[in-house]
């Protein structure tokens, strides 16, 4: 996305909506789409366990919609996405990934607190027709992480044709809690992304920022029964650019659990939620005072949201266009039913107790800047593109670090930073929302916005292999908006 064409679009944008600020509890929309009367049952991801996981990635193709069947990818079988991944704190863990593609990729973990040998960026490149097979412990804590392909210019096509899987990891903390954890009945994956096509129904490739048509786990106009009681979604935001503004058709009230790296210490209540791209949050949802056959749809309110949104474009085509832009639609449609055995029925007031790092902890600080974007120019840090053998960032072991990410670009992006969980200590832009006040590994930087984080760099080192930070916008990721550093003893 060149800076001309953000331009461009900010000031049709302007002209037509207003430049307008919706905050993150805004509940009056203004823009709706048309509602389906006809539903797809959602698919649930089946399930791996144990400390071996063996995944194929291979072409497949799945009836999206009316006509030819669409290709696609997927691992293990499925016709798009793959299994979900469940391992435990503690475990050591063989990982088995086969490509039985024709092209090279590469497996992610996104979140994971690993070596870099063994992080599945692009360095850890898998051939057509061979097995990597890293192994490493999981460190993490209890929470929702995910598995990607990572290969450098061929990230925003695999993950288009949608590779990729979510991963639960358990520990003694979060299992001692009363939460929903009944996989597909009570504790639901919902991963939202959208999809435009061509003519032929084949997923369009060609460098594009948005979908036309939502979906929830490779499911278009989805549905799911959920029964009498509270309700636990693990949410992914696996899309290109856009960004959620996710709550209920009747607005109520509901729980964030979780950021990307676990419990939150306390519930955190909201009727809106906000997730940029790569994030993921856990929510709990009473469904208890429900009837039984009553329904109500989860949303994206993303109407009128701030310039730079994502998806807050008033196109409907072209590179930035999309029938899902600065609207609110609907992402699953839910039906109750009856409350299962043994149902949770209340929240638990206190989920951990969490020690962070605060900014006076850092033992370094360093500031990087979004750049480029100007008269075709692709975005990049620091106006350095990409190089596959540059280290841009050199990190002491054991140092506990301070990164100020300034975006100065008339556009949002969502940074990643692999190896670490970090905590938000400030936005430019105003207080840090509670519900992402948790561990996070990724987060939204708005147009014009300045971020802090602080995070300790421990555990691994490594002269040789680096670990990546950059926007998880696939396409501006494969386009050069990526670092590398080195963490040294």
């Amino acid at each position: 996305m060149t800076k001309v064409a953000l331009f461009l679009a900010s000031l049709i944008f302007i002209v037509t909506y207003g430049c307008s600020k919706t905050d993150d509890i805004t509940v009056t929309p203004s823009t709706t789409t048309t509602t389906s009367s006809t539903y797809n049952e959602l698919w649930i991801p089946p399930t791996i366990t144990g400390k071996t996981f063996d995944l194929t990635l291979a072409k497949s193709s799945k009836q999206l919609r009316t006509g030819a069947k669409t290709a696609t990818y997927g691992y293990n079988g499925a016709e798009f996405w793959g299994p979900t991944l469940i391992m435990n704190k503690g475990d050591f863990v063989q990982m088995n990934v086969t490509n039985n593609l024709s092209e090279t990729t590469t497996t992610h973990w996104h979140g994971f607190h690993i070596p870099a040998i063994m992080d599945g960026g692009p360095h850890q490149m898998i051939e057509p027709n061979t097995t990597w097979k890293p192994s490493f412990e999981i460190k993490n804590n209890a929470g929702t992480y995910w598995y990607h392909p990572h290969l450098h210019e061929k990230t925003f096509q695999q993950l288009t044709y949608g590779a990729g899987g979510l991963i639960i990891i358990k520990d003694p903390v979060e299992s001692a809690l009363a939460l929903p954890r009944t996989y597909g009945t009570d504790d639901i994956p919902l991963v939202l992304t959208s999809r435009r096509y061509n003519s032929d129904n084949s997923f369009t490739v060609t460098e594009h920022a948005y979908g036309d048509y939502a979906m929830a786990n490779g499911t278009h106009d989805a549905q799911i029964s959920l029964p009498k009681q509270f309700v636990r979604f693990r949410i992914l935001n696996a899309e290109t650019e856009r960004g959620y503004n996710l709550g209920f058709s009747d607005n109520r009230n509901f729980y964030v659990i979780t950021n990307d790296g676990g419990l939150l210490d306390a519930p955190v209540e909201v009727t809106r939620v906000k997730l940029a791209v790569g994030e993921r949050v856990e929510i709990l949802v009473d469904l208890s005072k429900d009837a039984v056959g009553a329904s109500l749809d989860m949303k994206a309110y993303n109407a009128n949201q701030e310039f730079g949104f994502g998806g807050s474009e008033p196109q409907t085509t072209g590179q930035f266009g999309s029938l899902l832009n600065n609207k609110d639609f609907n992402v699953l449609h839910i039906k109750v039913k009856a409350a299962t055995a043994n149902a949770i029925t209340t929240v638990p007031a206190k989920l951990t107790t969490n020690t962070y790092w605060k900014e006076s902890d850092a033992t370094n600080t360093r500031t990087i800047k979004i750049t480029g974007g100007q008269a075709g120019s692709a975005f990049t840090f620091d106006n350095n593109t990409y190089g596959f053998t540059t280290i841009n960032q050199n990190v002491k072991l054991n140092a506990v670090e301070k990164w100020t990410i300034v975006n100065n670009n008339i556009f949002g992006h969502s940074f990643h930073i692999h190896d670490i969980q970090f905590k938000i200590v400030s936005r430019s832009s105003g207080p840090i929302a509670n519900y992402e006040s948790g561990w996070k590994d990724t987060f939204y930087i708005r147009t014009g916005e300045t971020v802090s984080v602080v995070a300790k760099y421990d555990d691994f080192a490594s002269s040789t292999n680096p670990f990546m930070y950059h926007c998880h916008f696939p396409n501006h990721e494969d386009a050069g908006l990526m670092g590398q550093f080195l963490v040294t003893q």
